[in-house]
């Protein structure tokens, strides 16, 4: 049948059946109207939700930051505290007076000062002293300097001091380790000496201005340095600490259920089993991606007192150790591609490794167990920590792969048939009967046959080979960790220190996925 073609509005429709009416091109717009109409109050009362729900999801994620982490709570409390007492000295007749009528800066300075740990504080406050110190002290010495002079000359010192002292401080920016530890003064050394020198060419008492500056600092560096040292003080080197521990024992979890996962029978493929993948994902992602936050932990704790019994923290060392962990947990992200490939090695062959490759895993677990547990307890990890499970899992392993004649048949036949090499006639044996040899088609057969239960056990032997690699990478861990002790001067492990993981803490296999460390 051809189609039809409304000549005023080239709207193709189809040739009318019996029964039915042309349709025109008018009740063609309607229809598309009334649909547009719809989507539009559709649309409108989308819109009308998301403002109705608003306020629930804004309360809803309000109370959840609250819950993960209590301290945020008090910290923004102290924050309060903090501002509300440092605007005392702007309110108050007496405490503005005593500031020289600047006492702006230290609102400012509290503001911008106050961070989450003690160590950002420190590092933040003793640079915005810093930088203001020097910067107020060059900025009177230029002015001794111009003062003396005429005002053309006043201006094209000005000009040139500001010139060459911003140029050089932009430089020095780029320096590592200014750019590393001393960034943020270099910043307010800058402003500072800018504000100072430039006021200098209008005002006549630059000593007060510098003055009135440091006070100002000073005094709102001093209130965010109390309440963070004395009020539920929150330490950059304990979050440090936490953080390498909830890391270790999360690849711990993350290795069981992975293994256990790869070797159950089910055909769990819905929301659960998708859960327990954007878990592990979530948990190897997490350690992965910790590089940049592990730096910034480390550079606050160096700034921090020694609040504990360490005679030394070695922090850089914290980081290799977080180093050493991204490093085996790369062994974690090939285990889970593993098991989310499309081509896996039939159940019959998975069997035949299942437990030991279950039992390698939880000795691995457990060894990362007893990492996070000595550095938690500030003590030397255990000395048989390569105890005989983890070799005797290693013997069995070794042993159930070479029961797989899918993995040594391959190379055993073509050994052979490379040695008999082609037949001899009958004569060549001295009068004996020949050897037996495969015919040609016998020979293809067998190679196809062979080739294809190689293939079939392939994906089990990367499987496997992965788990072999995850044992090297965790040897390097456990050095890093016992070097750690050494330095740190943990206490020696004691006999009741017991090496031993709670069996309520292990992974399910198939179906739930535990709690991770943070």
């Amino acid at each position: 049948m051809t189609r039809q073609v409304h000549p005023e509005s080239d709207i193709e429709v189809p040739p009318p059946f019996k029964g039915d009416s042309k349709i025109s091109a008018e009740e063609t717009r309607s229809s598309s109207g009334k649909e547009n109409q719809k989507k539009k109050c559709n649309e409108g009362c989308s819109f009308a939700d998301k403002v109705r729900k608003f306020p629930e999801s804004v309360w809803t994620s309000t109370v959840k930051v609250g819950r993960e982490d209590p301290r945020r709570v008090v910290h923004a409390f102290k924050f309060g505290v903090a501002l509300t007492f440092v605007s005392l000295f702007y309110m108050i007749d007496d405490l503005y007076n005593a500031l020289q009528k600047d006492a702006m800066f230290a609102v400012f300075t509290v503001v911008v000062v106050m961070e989450f740990t003690v160590g950002a504080t420190l590092c933040k406050g003793l640079n915005r002293a810093l930088g203001t110190v020097l910067a107020a002290c060059l900025a009177v010495l230029i002015d001794a300097l111009a003062s003396s002079s005429t005002k053309i000359l006043t201006a094209i010192i000005v000009g040139v001091s500001v010139f060459l002292v911003g140029s050089g401080a932009t430089y020095a920016r780029f320096i590592p380790h200014i750019k590393k530890n001393l960034d943020y003064g270099v910043v307010v050394f800058i402003l500072t000496f800018n504000l100072v020198t430039v006021s200098s060419y209008r005002d006549d008492n630059v000593l007060r201005l510098a003055q009135s500056r440091m006070l100002n600092i000073a005094v709102g560096c001093m209130i965010c340095l109390v309440m963070c040292l004395l009020v539920f003080p929150n330490w950059s080197g304990k979050y440090l600490q936490d953080s390498i521990t909830s890391k270790l024992e999360s690849l711990g979890n993350c290795i069981e259920v992975c293994v256990k996962e790869y070797f159950c029978e089910s055909d769990l493929k819905g929301s659960e089993d998708s859960s327990i993948h954007d878990r592990i994902s979530k948990d190897y992602k997490g350690v992965l991606d910790s590089k940049a936050a592990e730096d910034t932990l480390i550079l606050h704790a160096r700034w921090e007192p020694r609040y504990t019994s360490f005679h030394r923290i070695p922090w850089k060392q914290f980081g290799k150790v977080g180093d050493a962990l991204r490093h085996f947990c790369y062994t974690v992200v090939a285990l889970h591609g593993c098991l989310k490939s499309e081509i896996q090695a039939p159940w019959s062959i998975r069997n035949k490794c299942k437990n030991p490759c279950i039992k390698l895993t939880e000795e691995a677990n457990k060894i990362l167990k007893e990492l996070s547990n000595s550095i938690k307890d500030k003590r030397q990890v255990c000395p048989h920590i390569l105890n005989n499970g983890l070799n005797k899992a290693l013997e069995d392993l070794n042993n159930a792969l070479k029961s797989q004649p899918q993995l040594h048949f391959s190379h055993t036949l073509s050994a052979r048939m490379r040695a008999q090499g082609p037949p001899l006639p009958p004569d060549s044996h001295d009068g004996q009967m020949p050897m037996p040899q495969l015919s040609k088609s016998m020979s293809k057969t067998m190679s196809v046959i062979v080739g294809l239960e190689f293939s079939e056990a392939l994906p089990l032997a990367a499987f496997t080979s992965l788990l072999l690699d995850m044992v090297a990478k965790l040897e390097y861990v456990i050095d890093e960790v016992e070097l750690l002790g050494r330095m740190a001067h943990f206490r020696e492990y004691r006999s009741e220190d017991e090496f031993s993981v709670r069996t309520e803490e292990r992974p399910k296999p198939c179906s739930e996925l535990p709690a991770y460390g943070a």
